[in-house]
């Protein structure tokens, strides 16, 4: 009993190990990091300015209003982490959802 318990918590441990060690998911196919980081700060921007405001922290430009929702402030957060290709397309769905024009890349 005491070796299976052993061997559960040492596959549960390699289990968080390996799902904390993984890297970002990088930019969206086609774009190179720089461009998918520009995007992003496209996106924050027009969304900062059209929809909630986001605070310098973020990425914004600290314009006032309504505070943005968990679904924007994640992808914003994605976006700094280099995650670009997580956070573009729920940046993206937020501009529509809010009737905002998604900016085209580049």
């Amino acid at each position: 009993m005491a070796k299976l318990v052993g061997s559960v918590g040492l596959m549960t441990v390699s289990l968080l190990v390996v799902g904390c060690t993984q890297t970002a998911g990088g930019p969206p196919p086609g774009m190179t990091a720089a461009q998918g980081q520009a995007y992003c700060t496209k996106l924050t921007t027009t969304y900062a300015e059209y929809v909630a405001g986001v605070s310098t922290a973020m990425g914004g430009v600290g314009v006032g209003g309504a505070q943005p929702d968990i679904d924007a402030r994640v992808a914003i957060a994605q976006c700094q982490d280099g995650n670009t290709a997580a956070g573009i397309p729920v940046l993206q769905r937020e501009l529509r959802n809010n009737k905002v024009a998604v900016p085209p890349p580049g």
